[in-house]
């Protein structure tokens, strides 16, 4: 348990700590952006086939 704390520490006093903490938060800040592009893009999409099936004809031969 001791050389688990002592390698957490270390990790965290040396540079790879810090950045490996930044990696992370703007992997998170572009995870967020993307799932924030598909929202608005879906969002956009089912406007558009909504539109275009209610424009359809029915299908019955008349």
């Amino acid at each position: 348990m001791k050389a688990l704390v002592q390698r957490v520490k270390s990790f965290f006093v040396s540079e790879d700590g810090p950045t490996a903490t930044e990696y992370a938060v703007m992997l998170a800040l572009i995870i967020v952006a993307c799932i924030a592009a598909i929202t608005a893009l879906g969002t956009a999409l089912r406007g558009t086939f909504e539109n275009l099936s209610g424009n359809l004809p029915d299908g019955n031969p008349s």
